[in-house]
């Protein structure tokens, strides 16, 4: 005979609930309660409703350990994550997305810190070799990213953020950085500007020669004059890019449009020209890409495009599920395009 949970007297603080307790507190059999909370479509809805009830009431949490013995998986994603980031708010957006889509699949995801400079496998390798997750998620992905080829290799689930140049397909989430370039360009031409400056991620990301394509191609359609900046890169230090951008504005010919890849790089270029005297918006103009409403707190007021992190990390999620379930990597892609139309931020 079953009975309803509010019949039951609630634990005690230090007693952890189990299936048992859930048995107990409906009359289900402990192999009926473990198929319901497992979501088995065998089992009746309103006894997966009552035991999801149930559970919830009390506040069981699966064991892992023994789900892991029983099973073999981990019920874990890992995700490997470089802080050092253009984007002021990357972490805390990137993972919001990814949590708000592993919620209520049981899984959780554990951050393993990934050092551009160091051995990028080495994390990778000591995930797969002690199976400590089902899954893995990654970003700053390079052209020939030794990563996804040792994942491909061993057939483990993954999610890139950023593509890589293999001809073996893998599940990617990516934004459109060559039309973001691309527009870009053509928007500073708009506003008058008559030589345009970029400074670039390392040559080893992929992201890299999206963005320079995009910004050549627009630069050779508009005849615009243009310069990429050589002796610094998006990773180099704040420091480090500022004495460059103020040595060419103090240089003959500096440029009246910056392009910015990101938050951090915009913030810098903002205080390099009013260091040397120029206001944005009348002697030249930022146009920057963004992840945070930090330009709403800004002035002068300079144009952006929004790349939507949350989203990013909640599709390479998403995806990831899909992937661990068995789905095959060739249709899982997914690319975010830069808005219709800059924000009017002037």
């Amino acid at each position: 005979m079953t009975r309803d949970a509010d019949e039951i007297a609630p634990l005690a603080p230090s007693e952890k609930p189990t299936l048992r307790t859930i048995a107990e507190m409906t009359g289900f059999a402990i192999a009926t309660v473990s198929r319901a909370l497992a979501d088995d479509p065998r089992i009746a809805k309103t006894t997966r409703e009552k035991v999801a009830k149930a559970a919830k009431s009390v506040g069981y949490v699966p064991d892992r350990a023994a789900r892991r013995l029983r099973t073999g998986r981990t019920q874990v994603v890992s995700l490997l994550l470089n802080t050092e980031h253009e984007f002021l708010g990357f972490t805390h957006e990137f993972l919001t997305g990814i949590t708000d889509a592993l919620r209520g699949t049981g899984y959780s995801v554990t951050v393993v810190p990934d050092q551009v400079g160091e051995d990028r496998l080495a994390p990778v390798r000591t995930i797969l070799r002690n199976n400590l997750a089902d899954g893995l998620l990654f970003t700053r992905t390079e052209c020939f990213d030794p990563r996804a080829r040792l994942l491909m290799e061993s057939g483990f689930p993954f999610v890139s953020h950023g593509r890589t140049e293999f001809t073996t397909p893998h599940a990617w989430v990516d934004f459109d950085n060559e039309a973001f370039a691309r527009a870009a360009v053509h928007r500073l031409v708009e506003k008058g500007r008559k030589r345009i400056s970029l400074i670039l991620p390392e040559d080893r990301f992929t992201f890299t020669q999206h963005l320079r394509y995009g910004f050549m191609s627009a630069v050779r359609e508009t005849g615009v004059e243009y310069e990429i900046v050589t002796d610094v890169t998006l990773d180099s230090s704040t420091r480090a890019v500022s004495e460059a951008l103020i040595e060419r504005r103090q240089s003959p010919n500096p440029p009246d449009g910056y392009i910015c890849v990101g938050e951090v790089m915009a913030l810098v270029t903002l205080s390099a020209l009013d260091d040397t005297g120029v206001t944005p918006g009348v002697e030249a103009d930022v146009l920057a890409k963004r992840a945070s409403p930090i330009f709403d707190n800004i002035r002068p007021r300079i144009e952006t495009v929004f790349e939507d992190l949350r989203a990013t990390g909640r599709a390479m999620s998403e995806m990831l599920l899909r992937r661990m379930a068995g789905e095959p990597p060739e249709t899982l892609h997914v690319m975010f395009k830069p808005d219709a139309g800059f924000g009017d931020r002037s």
